[in-house]
């Protein structure tokens, strides 16, 4: 769109169905590469990715053409598929339902960054359940944890 100007940065959060700990370090460089790939098709820019055994944050600057919604639909149904064509885990592997989604200013980029970079050393100390209820309270979002914590059934 001619003449629209946005700044809109967003961290992203989302599990590994059941919080499982799949994702493994011989293969967690290539899934972020990959995941890159999805969000940089779809016009926006990519920050900082990482991720953890069962979680992956995503920070990018997000262009206004596409929801958000449909961004992470896309970065999880594409990035399931991949995993499961290359065999990276046995049986299937699955993203859990739904997302954390939030907004920083210009003046956080720099804090949002190191955080995310040091993922593995941040959850030495502190689980990802009690990460995630930590943003959400942070950021005044109300919750129920039998929705954002649902094991397999």
């Amino acid at each position: 769109m001619a003449n629209t100007f946005t700044q809109i940065y967003i961290q992203i959060i989302f599990a590994v169905e059941s919080r499982a700990s799949l994702i493994k370090d011989q293969w967690r460089e290539e899934l972020h590469k990959y995941i890159t790939g999805i969000i940089q098709n779809h016009g926006h820019k990519l920050i900082v990715i990482n991720s953890v055994e069962n979680h992956i944050h995503i920070f990018i600057g997000m262009k206004p053409r596409q929801s958000l919604s449909d961004l992470l639909k896309n970065i999880k149904e594409y990035s399931s598929k991949w995993i499961n064509q290359n065999k990276f885990v046995l049986g299937h592997f699955k993203w859990q339902a739904g997302f954390g989604a939030f907004s920083y200013s210009h003046s956080q980029i720099n804090t949002v960054v190191k955080y995310i970079q040091n993922q593995k050393q941040h959850h030495a100390k502190k689980s990802f359940q009690r990460e995630y209820i930590e943003f959400l309270e942070k950021f005044g979002v109300e919750y129920s944890t039998q929705y954002i914590f649902k094991d397999i059934e």
